[in-house]
């Protein structure tokens, strides 16, 4: 009874193993005969393909917006640290009774 499983497992998994064709483009396919046909497939690949271009074209759109932040930064941080000196500055010389600095 063991052996029969076992046979049965083995030939199950030789023929899940073993390769067979595609069924894309397949130049025999009757359904691919005609022009008409033909000229179906080649509109919707063409179709395919510019959806996928603008697909892609807005990604790379919203991934260069993020690099420009990126790039933007070092001069952000920049302008930030000059005006956290001068602030410091400017507390600085309150403290030290120079009231004028008080009101920043």
């Amino acid at each position: 009874m063991k052996l029969h499983i076992l046979i049965s497992a083995l030939a199950l998994g030789a023929v899940t193993a073993t390769p067979t064709a595609a069924l894309a483009d397949d130049p025999n396919d009757p359904a691919m005969k005609s022009r008409a046909a033909r000229e179906r497939d080649a509109a919707e690949i063409r179709r395919l393909n510019l959806e996928q271009l603008r697909h892609v074209q807005e990604r790379d759109a919203r991934y260069a917006e993020g690099w420009k932040a990126t790039r933007e930064y070092p001069a952000a941080r920049r302008e930030y640290e000059a005006a956290m000196a001068e602030w410091r500055r400017a507390v600085r010389l309150c403290r030290e009774g120079r009231y004028e600095y008080c009101a920043r």
